[in-house]
């Protein structure tokens, strides 16, 4: 399924692969840095903003390797499920004696990644996701309603690591049955005082879509803003040197 984009600008801006895309969290912030988005993802998402192509990601992409279709591409990001080793989900899993129904998709990742040649990131939360912590960002850095922790590995690039500012109190809600306030919501779950919609569309900086699972999956558009300006910063420099 190809999804029409309600942003029509033919220019000559690098077109940027977004891989497991969810609602374009990560794809508006790079649409911020200069890039032209397409998406992939297996669910139906009719929020997501820019062209997408609705399967699996991982075989769209072999598809778009053994077709010379990725020569269309100048980077490519990828945000592969995270339930198995997200620290969110791994204690509660253990405790109940859950565990093993989701799938580690990093490593077939950044194996079909390597294959394209292309400069790529990986995103995945703290947790055990066996990623290179290339790039850590965090809610606070970009004056966030959210902390949202992210590793990020960079592939065939770098980027400068933006200093971690302090926290400036604690995350709103529940947490062993006492009440905290702070500047802070959660972007994730549903009960012990978790944020309404609207607050969490605030918090994270995302006003297309109004649907709970996609924001609360989702990666704030200023995290990857900041990367796709650093990849093309890194690159003109390439150029300049070259």
């Amino acid at each position: 399924m190809t999804q029409p984009t309600i942003i029509r600008r033919a220019d000559d801006r690098p077109l940027l692969l977004d891989l497991f895309s969810c609602a374009g969290g990560a794809a508006m912030g790079y649409l911020r840095a200069g890039f032209r988005v397409h998406g992939c993802d297996i669910a139906d998402r009719p929020n997501y903003p820019f062209p997408y192509h609705r399967g699996d990601a991982l075989a769209y992409l072999a598809h778009l390797i053994t077709t010379g279709e990725i020569e269309r591409y100048a980077f490519v990001h990828a945000s592969p499920p995270c339930q198995a080793k997200c620290s969110l989900t791994i204690g509660t899993n253990q405790s109940k004696g859950w565990g093993g129904t989701h799938e580690d998709l990093v490593a077939p990742t950044r194996a079909l990644l390597d294959q394209t040649g292309l400069p790529y990131v990986i995103e995945q939360p703290n947790g055990r996701a066996e990623i290179r912590k290339d790039l850590w960002l965090c809610g606070e850095m970009y004056g966030l309603g959210v902390i949202r922790h992210r590793n990020f590995e960079l592939g065939g690039w770098t980027a400068p690591q933006p200093e971690h500012l302090r926290h400036r109190g604690r995350v709103r809600g529940y947490r062993h049955g006492e009440y905290h306030d702070g500047p802070y919501v959660a972007p994730y779950g549903n009960g012990g005082g978790k944020p309404s919609v609207p607050e969490l569309q605030e918090a994270m900086g995302i006003t297309w879509t109004n649907v709970r699972e996609e924001l609360t999956e989702a990666i704030p558009p200023a995290y990857s803003e900041y990367i796709g300006r650093a990849f093309r910063v890194s690159r003109a420099a390439l150029e300049v040197a070259a």
